[in-house]
């Protein structure tokens, strides 16, 4: 399965393709982008993995990760969608599809996360049968945890995740 094409009146939300993988080395080796996420900018060969496990979630799982890009011109920003990454994370977080999002810092401020977030979400409300949805955040990264709250989603506990404290959110999908 590919994932569907979603759109907003600024973006569009695409499958990733391979095509997509020098945007996304340059979103992942920004500093601004990994600061709250993973910490340090990544290699090639971890963006090239990563580029994979985004396309292979929806041949496996019927669901994953879009491009975002703008519906102007078709630029790659960022990346958002769902997953199942089987974290080992204190306490686990069970068998709940994560959301994420991280754009590109040229647009951030302009509210295209929430927009792109939003609509993943009316997606998942339309196209899945689940209960909830949990995100996974820096408990510093003010921004993200603006947007996760706009979107409904409220802190449900404190984790550890590779030794850092992280803030795990839930929020239930209406219908």
């Amino acid at each position: 399965m590919t994932g569907p094409t979603l759109t907003t009146d600024r973006l569009r939300l695409r499958p990733h393709q391979l095509d997509d993988f020098e945007a996304l080395l340059a979103l992942w080796m920004d500093p601004v982008v990994v600061r709250h996420t993973i910490g340090r900018p990544a290699s090639r060969e971890e963006t090239w993995t990563r580029l994979l496990r985004y396309i292979g979630h929806w041949q496996a799982l019927g669901f994953g990760y879009w491009a975002v890009t703008l519906q102007e011109d078709g630029r790659y920003i960022g990346a958002a969608g769902f997953a199942d990454y089987h974290r080992d994370i204190d306490p686990p977080i069970g068998a709940v599809p994560e959301a994420g999002w991280a754009l590109m810092p040229a647009a951030h401020g302009k509210g295209l996360a929430t927009e792109a977030v939003d609509r993943m979400h009316r997606w998942a409300a339309e196209a899945t049968q689940w209960e909830r949805t949990c995100c996974l955040l820096d408990p510093e990264n003010a921004a993200s945890v603006k947007v996760a709250k706009k979107l409904g989603y409220q802190p449900s506990h404190d984790a550890l995740y590779r030794g850092e404290p992280t803030l795990v959110m839930t929020r239930t999908i209406t219908r």
